[in-house]
């Protein structure tokens, strides 16, 4: 999982986590085999590839405030292309999991002794849908398999940015700070993806970048903070 980044997919649960009925979701879904347990550092991400995962419309709308308003779309366009785009570390790990109740517990690579647990809140009505749901659980005899992922663009970033706000040159700030945050995003895209190339789960991935930003693939990524997963503590 990773931290500061909105969740694709998010399931919408109150934090309540008393509820404890199982959702319909499947539990015969096959899966997939990580290629090791534990966690790794990853340095060598290129700019170029982060950069390719990076969702302009957040960052140019979002972030850097341009917003179409009443503008025309050609006019809108016309800012775009003639004063916004000329301004424009990783660790993860695979660990054994299985479920219980709403309980997601992750194992050490022996499978047996637990290493965490994380309590997630099931929705009370409707579909009943706890992040729990969607792994084996302990009761079926299988042993599952998530994945975690932390991502940051370096604190020289974050100095920076603090660097260009106290000389207030807020532009600039504003510029840096909000491709800072959509290059962060982008990494965790980038990461995901390769988390599900290499647990063999890529195939139906959407070759259009904008239907990847819309979860055109299988799985979910999820961030601590959110319904899903509110409790900032478990980060």
């Amino acid at each position: 999982m990773r931290k500061s980044a909105k969740p694709r997919g998010a399931v919408r649960a109150s934090g309540d986590t008393t509820h404890t009925v199982r959702s319909d979701v499947r539990t015969d879904t096959p899966i997939p085999e990580a290629p090791f347990f534990g966690s790794r550092v990853v340095e060598d991400i290129s700019l170029a590839e982060v950069f390719a995962y990076v969702n302009e419309t957040a960052l140019f709308k979002g972030q850097w405030q341009f917003k179409q308003g009443r503008t025309s779309a050609g006019e809108y366009q016309a800012l775009v292309a003639d004063k916004v785009r000329p301004v424009y570390e990783e660790l993860n790990g695979y660990f054994p999991a299985q479920s219980s109740g709403n309980d997601l517990i992750v194992y050490d690579a022996d499978t047996k002794t637990e290493r965490a647990r994380f309590n997630f809140p099931r929705q009370p009505a409707g579909k009943r849908l706890c992040l729990a749901d969607y792994f084996a659980s302990v009761d079926s005899g299988r042993m599952d398999v998530v994945a975690f992922h932390l991502v940051t663009v370096g604190r020289r970033a974050s100095e920076y940015s603090q660097e260009l706000f106290k000389r207030d040159n807020y532009a600039e700030y504003l510029y840096f700070h909000g491709l800072s945050v959509e290059s962060a995003e982008a990494t965790a895209e980038l990461w995901h993806k390769r988390i599900r190339e290499e647990l063999g789960i890529a195939r139906n991935d959407s070759t259009n970048l904008n239907e990847l930003f819309r979860q055109g693939y299988q799985g979910s990524r999820f961030s601590f903070g959110y319904p899903a997963c509110p409790n900032l503590e478990d980060q």
